[in-house]
């Protein structure tokens, strides 16, 4: 292609993510996650107790609440900040606007809020990718949003 040429619409296409790097992506997030969540809900009690005897109800109960919060806060930052979770960053994949800038803090919350609360349809949602010349989820048309290739 040459300086002041469109992008074909094969060329357009390819700039965005499709259905099997997204879900490989999300993959890689779903392990770390659930490692993550793991290591704080269990592991910090668990390490308190081995150093005292016995971890306080308080330290337990601080523990499950951040854990809990835990894949909100790591897709919200993400996708606020640079666009990519660590899948993201393995697959050069990235959540943006569909002109390719940043999402935002507050249409990152309610993409991150509403794809863990309502998981299984956000991932048959996923469906539309294959329909869409932007492949886009259902969620993201929803959203404003885009994943594209970096």
């Amino acid at each position: 292609m040459t300086a002041g040429e469109e992008p074909s619409a094969h060329e357009r296409h390819e700039q965005y993510s499709g259905l099997v790097t997204r879900l490989s992506a999300l993959s890689v997030d779903a392990v770390l996650l659930l490692i993550a969540s793991v290591a704080v809900g269990f592991g910090v009690p668990a390490l308190w107790a081995s150093v005292e005897g016995s971890a306080p109800g308080w330290l337990k109960d601080g523990a499950e609440i951040v854990a809990a919060l835990l894949p909100f806060l790591y897709f919200w930052l993400s996708w606020c900040v640079t666009g990519q979770t660590l899948g993201g960053v393995l697959f050069g994949i990235a959540v943006l606007r569909p002109d390719g800038s940043r999402v935002g803090a507050p249409r990152a919350a309610l993409r991150a809020f509403f794809g863990l609360l309502f998981a299984p349809i956000w991932l048959a949602g996923m469906v539309t990718t294959v329909l869409d010349p932007r492949r886009r989820a259902a969620h993201d048309i929803v959203m404003g949003t885009a994943v594209r290739r970096l």
